[in-house]
């Protein structure tokens, strides 16, 4: 199986078996929590970030001033 992420192709080995599949799994679930409760706050900062933004962002989707065509 083949994904992309980032650009890069992550590439699935096609014979693992189901217990191979699911310690890998376990690994990677305790790999993020590790990662998350080492940096969670430089990581929340970074994330805000990118989901920070003012309402004036936001263009206004109707011109109140036009007339109603009804």
């Amino acid at each position: 199986m083949n994904l992309r992420h980032n650009g890069e192709c992550l590439v699935l080995p096609n014979d693992w078996t189901a217990e191979q599949a699911l310690a890998v799994h376990d690994f990677l679930a305790d790999l993020t929590e590790a990662i998350w409760q080492r940096y969670e706050d430089p990581m929340s900062e970074l994330l805000h970030g990118e989901t920070n933004w003012q309402a004036d962002d936001q263009p206004d989707l109707f011109d109140f001033d036009d007339r109603i065509p009804f």
